[in-house]
């Protein structure tokens, strides 16, 4: 077993594990690619370490019951999930599963390098993820009462209207709300609030 980490990619869309493999290899990281997530099963008793990026919807085997195997059976290597298809309860299931992180399509060159690159960093020592914990709490210190409802609503998945019904307010002034607490906590997409929610709670 090599001691370089290796980046496992599991996809059935041969383009995608074709396109990656080649980001990550021009940017000095070893990868191995699999077309299904029963053919990754194979090898993960001899895989070598690293981490693992893995498609949600695949035939067989989806990337969430992948994810699901992998804790079953003790693997500790961060996982990163892909999708070109998501909402936030699917954004919640995933990270609630402990996965590394959970990104959307389409994602730049940079966000998957950066995941990749966090993923292994975080994986040699945990002291980054408290760093990362802090950041997020100092972040959500910020938010106001009224802002902090409403992340807390859009964390469970709830539509402006319906938040909007739960406290009283117009959906106009959630929509006002919303746009604060996606600049305060600097994220671009509501799975990526998810994610710095799932962070500092776990604290």
């Amino acid at each position: 077993m090599s001691a370089e980490p290796v980046v496992h990619i599991v996809d059935d869309d041969e383009g995608v594990r074709s396109s990656l493999s080649f980001l990550l290899e021009c940017s000095d990281l070893t990868t191995r690619t699999y077309e299904s997530a029963v053919e990754f099963l194979r090898v993960v008793p001899t895989m070598a370490r690293g981490c693992i990026i893995t498609d949600v919807r695949m035939p067989q085997v989806s990337g969430m019951e992948l994810v699901a195997r992998l804790k079953d059976l003790g693997v500790s290597d961060p996982v990163i999930v892909i999708t070109g298809h998501a909402d936030v309860p699917m954004a919640i299931a995933a990270l609630r599963q402990g996965v590394a992180d959970f990104i959307e399509k389409p994602f730049s060159d940079e966000a998957i390098l950066l995941a990749v690159r966090s993923a292994l960093a975080k994986q040699q020592s945990r002291g980054e993820v408290e760093i990362e914990r802090d950041a997020i709490q100092q972040r959500l210190a910020t938010l106001s009462g009224r802002e902090r409802e409403v992340m807390d609503g859009l964390i469970l998945g709830k539509a402006n209207k319906v938040i909007a019904f739960d406290l009283d307010i117009s959906a106009r002034t959630v929509e006002v709300y919303r746009a604060n607490v996606m600049t305060k906590m600097r994220a671009r997409t509501l799975s990526e609030l998810v994610r710095l929610a799932m962070i500092a709670k776990l604290g």
